[in-house]
């Protein structure tokens, strides 16, 4: 998460001291986007044809992947990542650009504003979550409702639970999720959590409606927060499936 330019690190950042994160045994930590540059480079690599992924090594913070999806109206940068250098800038207007940025709640907000200014893109989050976004900036996009269609390929969806504004993408066959809906190591199945390293679960009843949400569109992959983390088979079943089984879970 990141701040507004001060002569000093802020005395505390609320999204680590909410319910859903945590402040590490060792305090809190800061550092800049300088730092980051000078030990650190980020990995950029196909992950499926006109999908990009990219995360950062060493693995920095929680490790999260951004993916950069090619359409025909233009490429949209889903979630991000803290790192952004000239090598990152290359590659990516090799790749033909970002015409658009989502990030699907408030833990990967990362420097999304440098991004957005990089690429001259504007960044759309829904309004529900407009308290989290701490660093201020016209570019982002604050939108209202349950979709938002961000060009004739790419939609966004509303759907709740870990953050009350988190949002997922269709494009094309597949369902862009980050940790809204959440691709477990058994790749059959996704999971949802209002947190995860606290344990915190969901309600029976804001599982029920990120199903709905997701319910009119058709996706045969779903590809989750992390790299390798995508359901390849019967992807919207296994959502279907794996709510099922979790409110099973809860409730029996």
């Amino acid at each position: 998460m990141q701040f507004e330019p001060s002569a000093g690190v802020p005395a505390h950042c609320p999204v680590c001291e909410d319910e859903r994160q945590y402040v590490g045994l060792d305090g809190q930590q800061w550092t800049t986007l300088s730092d980051l540059r000078r030990g650190h480079r980020n990995m950029i690599a196909p992950v499926d044809p006109g999908i990009y992924s990219i995360h950062t090594e060493p693995k920095f913070a929680i490790g999260q992947r951004c993916l950069l999806v090619q359409t025909t109206s233009g490429n949209v940068l889903w979630d991000c990542v803290t790192l952004l250098d000239r090598e990152t800038v290359q590659r990516i207007g090799d790749l033909g650009g970002i015409g658009a940025i989502a990030i699907s709640h408030p833990h990967y907000y990362s420097t999304m504003i440098e991004w957005a200014e990089e690429f001259d893109a504007p960044v759309y989050i829904h309004e529900d979550d407009r308290e989290w976004a701490r660093r201020k900036s016209p570019r982002i996009h604050f939108w209202s409702g349950s979709t938002c269609r961000l060009n004739s390929n790419a939609t966004l969806i509303r759907c709740g639970g870990h953050f009350e504004g988190a949002q997922v993408m269709h494009s094309g066959n597949a369902l862009f999720t980050g940790d809204v809906i959440q691709v477990v190591p058994d790749r059959r199945w996704v999971s949802f959590m209002r947190s995860y390293p606290n344990y915190i679960p969901l309600s029976a009843a804001a599982v029920r409606r990120i199903v709905e949400s997701v319910e009119p569109f058709d996706f045969d992959v779903v590809y989750g927060a992390w790299p390798k983390h995508e359901v390849r088979e019967d992807a919207k079943g296994a959502v279907r499936r794996s709510a099922a089984r979790y409110i099973r879970a809860i409730v029996e």
